[in-house]
């Protein structure tokens, strides 16, 4: 348009003069800045959301939903008639009583049993008759009332055993505790359990329950003892632990410098006897024999031959053998430290027991019908901890046998290789004896 006025010779408005300051003024945007209150120190987020919002609204005092968007949601009324409910009466099977209860129910739903009435689990208390009390049950500590009473408190209040002796009437029946109470019911249901199943034929037999009372009165004692311990006495226990802790800590550490310094020793002395076979060969290079060089130098040889075949160490498997002979079995862990520990840890295989052995002994146990997890009594723990070291003592015996045998044949073959012609009689007493079937299957898993 400028151009168009210029031609036509017309006059054009004044255009401003166009400067630095006019053209930064220009693009600057009005922006308005939202005045945001701060959240005092020490005040929890939502409650500052309580006393303030963006709008600067009071709180609310009723809980309102007023999330704005496109799709609300609307009560869904249907054209249908309401259901019809009605104040039934039911009974709960459970009771004994004939108590009568009320509940609301509708009237469309059919009459079913009270579901709560599942839940009442009934135990199967024993009973025993005159006859069987005479013949079997009858003892010097208890009478029969006392039994009666017993077994009556045992179905009132389900077996439980705390309560059977709290509700005990000591007045007429005398003092019990409960182990004395848990020893004579168990005492009677496992007799009643082994008559009645002695009758009856073809029957499966209960496992009966033997209740230990002496054991159970000792572990309450040493409960006891354990819950009366002054702070000095823990204190005084807790001192011993650390300086357990520090004398096995020293006793690893001297194991391990010892077996350092048998690790140097060993080592200087190869490096003396290699020292001493390179002087050897240098002594022998130095002074030839004189005469004929040729027979000479074969009979150098030959000596030399010798000797190498005489001072040659043979690579035997025996020592080795022997060695793991006399180090074998399994040394379990003896549970001598302060605190409560289970009896059957006395039982577990120990660290340094690798998983060839712990496979061969689980063959073996299932080969001999020996139950591996047998009740951690104090003398089957130590009988089952001694079979299998002699179990595993068996295994290496076995192997160092058969190492044996495989050395002597090798022996008989090197000295048939040197002296053709001639042969190495082995004594009858050195041969090994037939291997049965049962120790096949332990032979076979090799417990290095």
């Amino acid at each position: 348009m400028a151009d168009v006025r210029d031609i036509l010779e017309l006059e054009r408005p004044v255009t401003p003069e166009l400067t630095k300051e006019a053209l930064l003024n220009s693009k600057k945007r009005t922006v308005e800045r939202k005045i945001v209150a701060k959240r005092p120190e020490g005040m929890h987020r939502e409650v500052f959301a309580l006393l303030y919002n963006d709008n600067k609204d009071a709180p609310p005092l009723l809980p309102t939903d007023t999330v704005s968007g496109y799709k609300k949601t609307k009560a869904r009324l249907g054209m249908k008639k309401v259901r019809r409910w009605e104040w039934a009466p039911f009974v709960n099977p459970a009771r004994t009583d004939g108590a009568v209860f009320h509940h609301w129910k509708r009237v469309s739903d059919e009459q079913k049993e009270y579901p709560f009435a599942r839940f009442n689990k009934q135990l199967d208390i024993p009973t025993y008759t005159l006859n069987e009390y005479n013949a079997h049950l009858k003892t010097t500590k208890w009478t029969k009332q006392q039994t009666d009473h017993l077994f009556d408190l045992a179905k009132r209040f389900d077996v439980r055993f705390i309560i059977m002796c709290d509700r005990w009437e000591r007045a007429n029946y005398g003092i019990k505790s409960v182990e004395d109470l848990k020893e004579r019911y168990y005492e009677v249901v496992g007799i009643l359990n082994k008559v009645r199943n002695a009758n009856a034929q073809g029957g499966t037999e209960k496992k009966v329950y033997v209740f230990d009372a002496e054991h159970e009165r000792r572990r309450k004692e040493q409960l006891k003892k354990l819950f009366d311990r002054t702070s000095k006495q823990v204190e005084e226990e807790q001192q011993l632990l650390n300086e357990l802790k520090k004398i096995e800590a020293r006793k690893k550490e001297r194991e391990r410098k010892t077996q350092d310094l048998q690790k140097l020793i060993s080592q200087a002395d190869q490096q003396q006897t290699e020292h001493h076979q390179k002087e050897q060969q240098q002594h022998h290079h130095q002074n030839p024999t004189h005469g004929n060089p040729s027979t000479s130098h074969k009979k150098q040889d030959k000596k030399l031959n010798k000797k190498k075949i005489q001072q040659q160490p043979r690579t035997s498997k025996v020592d080795s053998v022997v060695s793991a002979v006399e180090s074998a079995g399994i040394k379990f862990t003896d549970l001598r430290g302060t605190g409560v520990s289970l009896r059957s840890q006395k039982m577990k295989l120990p660290a340094n027991v690798g998983q060839k052995k712990a496979k061969a002994l689980e063959q073996a146990l299932q080969e001999f019908k020996v139950d591996p997890n047998p009740p951690p009594v104090e003398e089957i723990c130590v009988a089952f901890n001694e079979l299998r070291s002699d179990m595993v003592l068996l295994c290496e015996l076995r192997t160092a046998l058969a190492t044996c045998n495989f050395e002597l044949e090798s022996l008989k073959h090197q000295y048939e290789a040197l002296c053709p012609g001639k042969t190495l009689n082995i004594p009858a007493a050195l041969v090994n004896p037939p291997a049965d079937d049962s120790a096949s299957g332990m032979d076979e898993s090799s417990m290095a």
